[in-house]
């Protein structure tokens, strides 16, 4: 549930933030959310970056229909990558990638301030 739960909060605070702020200040505030809703490392950083992923991607996707504009065929021409569908794969996994490393580092933040007992055996 936590992870569906961060995924989702995750693709709403890169939809809402991430018009004014830049792509850095998104990446705080993930792994501070992420430290916030406290999955463990693994669910962490594949909710964080299917979230990012698939925001970016879907809003790459969008203002390129909305606005009918040429620019990503013509930026895919130009990288030599074929068609804009693959600049979109590559906003895609990006977004993966920054949002997945966030998370994991808010993560393992949270583990790190995590208190530790200190009598393990139980004397």
């Amino acid at each position: 549930m936590k992870f569906i739960l961060l995924t989702v909060l995750t693709a709403l605070l890169v939809l809402i933030v991430n018009p004014f702020l830049p792509y850095w200040a998104v990446m705080i505030l993930l792994a501070i959310l992420a430290a916030a809703v406290g999955n463990k490392a693994g669910g962490a950083f594949f909710a964080g970056g299917l979230g990012m992923g698939l925001a970016w991607m879907g809003q790459s996707v969008y203002i390129s229909s909305v606005t009918g504009s040429q620019l990503p065929e013509k930026m895919s021409e130009l990288m030599g990558l074929g068609d804009e569908i693959t600049l979109f794969a590559i906003t895609g996994v990006l977004g993966f990638f920054l949002g997945a490393f966030s998370a994991l580092a808010g993560s393992l933040f949270r583990k790190l301030l995590k208190r530790k007992p200190d009598n393990i055996y139980g004397r």
